[in-house]
């Protein structure tokens, strides 16, 4: 899968009968750009909205179109309870996957004993096809540091983390400049802008594994622990970093905020299509001619994505399938590609939108092979920490790699949802829960395949 291959490009796709990092000059129109291009239809953004100026990552190129005006605003006009209820107004939820009510979480956080509080940017982007926290940090840090300090305001936090994915080093040299060029500016330190906020960031790079983009796991890595998911309840909003009340929020969710409070609550939910609020980067890859990162409304039908924005394949070839939530999703296929972009409709198909990946693949691709593909790596990146994800995994793996497991369709089929339902019902985290997604959906969308597959084991 694309994070188990070269990490130094910025968009994944699929080359030849592989799935790896990197751009093919014979599938593609050019090579992608690594900065988002703008939407086909001219459909406002928020994320995106001015990270395409020239010297964006710069404290100057941030701050000639608003940028902390928002900060200033909330600080010399609003109190803390104010900036919650702009965001909690606003419909805002979780961008990393989880979908929980950001001004929900902040409120907890403020309304929690115990300090200091903290505020804690997850940026450890490991799930298979996502690579759109990335180019937001690459290209609009500032964002990412005035929803963090927007946070700090409105729950009373005086520290925060942003907790980098290791195999982003150029990432983390274009954070720590941005930190430095706000905090001589007076935006971060003691006593923000001329008050009696006080607020830092620092950087800290994340142990390389995938279950630290879970927020237990996250939190046990930054202490300096081993990285397990820690149980819940308590939750981190009343006992996160050292115990104490803690913001867990996802890059994009962090860039979305100084745009929201800037313009208001009633400018962002009227983003979205059909009553849902705001827009969603999605990260698209694989068979797709215009593979990168596009902000898009929530509720935009699918299709709408892949064939007229993305250019569909390319070729004479049709999409057989895409995966949602990197891979965590599963597939989607047939009919049920007639879904919009939100969680409503996609988890009405089983699935979820989640962190915002989706990778694509036409119809030469042999969809047992990719679901080994996906399986492996779930077995290769679980912590270990409990037996249904540790073994299951495992288990599912050589099924689809056709080395162990029965010989008769039925006894495989039950053994291999007996498996799934183990790990969904008790695995810790949600790696566990979201693995048996790959091969529940195979099933479900190429039975015939799977049969084929089966009855080749059995030859050998």
């Amino acid at each position: 899968m694309p994070c188990a291959g070269r990490c130094d490009e910025p968009i994944p796709v699929i080359r030849g009968d592989q799935v790896l990092i990197g751009t093919d000059a014979n599938d593609l129109e050019s090579r992608p750009s690594p900065v988002p291009s703008p939407n086909p239809q001219g459909r406002e953004e928020c994320v995106f909205r001015h990270i395409r100026e020239p010297d964006r990552s710069t404290i100057e190129g941030y701050r000639r179109t608003g940028g902390y005006d928002g900060l200033t605003l909330a600080v010399s006009e609003l109190n803390p309870a104010q900036v919650i209820d702009i965001v909690r107004d606003s419909g805002l939820a979780g961008r990393g996957g989880a979908g929980f009510p950001t001004g929900v979480k902040w409120q907890a956080v403020a309304d929690a004993s115990g300090a200091p509080k903290t505020i804690v940017c997850n940026a450890d982007e490991g799930e298979p096809g996502c690579f759109k926290d990335r180019a937001i940090m690459d290209h609009d840090p500032h964002a990412v540091i005035e929803g963090m300090a927007l946070a700090a305001y409105a729950t009373g936090a005086p520290r925060g983390f942003i907790y980098l994915r290791y195999e982003y080093p150029e990432t983390l040299g274009t954070l720590q400049r941005a930190i430095k060029e706000a905090e001589e500016a007076g935006l971060l330190g003691e006593r923000i802008l001329g008050s009696a906020f006080d607020f830092t960031v620092v950087v800290r790079r994340g142990a390389g594994a995938y279950i630290c983009g879970e927020e237990g796991s996250l939190l046990n890595s930054l202490e300096g622990r081993h990285p397990f998911p820690r149980n819940r309840p308590p939750f981190p909003v009343t006992h996160g970093y050292e115990d104490r009340p803690t913001v867990v929020n996802n890059v994009e969710t962090l860039a979305s905020v100084p745009h929201i409070v800037r313009r208001g609550a009633d400018w962002y939910r009227a983003l979205g299509l059909n009553d849902l609020a705001g827009t969603k980067v999605i990260s698209l890859s694989g068979d797709v001619k215009r593979p990168g990162n596009y902000e898009v409304p929530l509720g935009l039908p699918l299709s709408t994505l892949l064939y007229d924005w993305a250019g569909g394949t390319g070729s004479s070839r049709s999409v057989q399938a895409v995966t949602m939530a990197g891979v965590s999703g599963g597939f989607l296929a047939g009919e049920d590609l007639d879904v919009t972009l939100d969680e409503p409709s996609i988890r009405a198909k089983g699935s979820f939108l989640g962190a915002g990946g989706i990778m694509v693949f036409d119809d030469t691709r042999d969809m047992v092979e990719i679901a080994h593909f996906a399986m492996e790596f779930f077995a290769e990146e679980s912590c270990g920490k409990c037996f249904p994800c540790r073994i299951g995994t495992e288990r599912l793996t050589e099924r689809l790699a056709g080395t162990a497991g029965p010989t008769n369709l039925t006894a495989w089929l039950d053994e291999v949802n007996d498996i799934g339902r183990t790990m969904k019902a008790i695995s810790a985290c949600g790696l566990g829960m979201a693995a048996p997604l790959i091969t529940e959906s195979l099933l479900r969308y190429f039975p015939e395949r799977v049969a084929q597959h089966v009855a080749h084991q059995a030859r050998d």
